[in-house]
C-alpha cells in the first residue's frame, strides 16, 4: 500500500484548515481549504464557508501565501 501524501505546511484555527501541498509537476504548490464541524457525534468536513468565516480564512490564506513566496529564497540560500 502506498504512502499518503502530506501537506508541506498546514494551519488550523476554529475548525478552518489551510494546507499547502508540493506538486511534482506544474506549479510548485497548491493550496486546499476546508472547515470541520460536528454533526451529532460525528465530525464532518466541507469546503463551504459562512460569511463569518471569511476574515479568518483570508488570514490563513495570507499566511500560506507568505510561506510559499518565502520558499524560493530558502532554496537559493540552501544551494549557495
Amino acid at each position: 500500500m502506498g504512502t499518503k501524501a502530506k501537506p508541506v505546511w498546514t494551519r488550523r484555527r476554529n475548525g478552518i484548515e489551510v494546507a499547502v501541498w508540493q506538486n511534482d509537476k506544474g506549479p510548485p504548490y497548491s493550496v486546499t481549504v476546508r472547515r470541520s464541524y460536528k454533526k451529532g457525534e460525528e465530525w464532518k468536513q466541507t469546503d463551504s464557508f459562512s460569511d463569518a468565516d471569511l476574515p479568518l480564512l483570508v488570514k490563513l490564506l495570507d499566511l500560506a501565501h507568505s510561506w510559499i513566496i518565502d520558499q524560493p529564497v530558502k532554496r537559493q540560500a540552501e544551494a549557495a
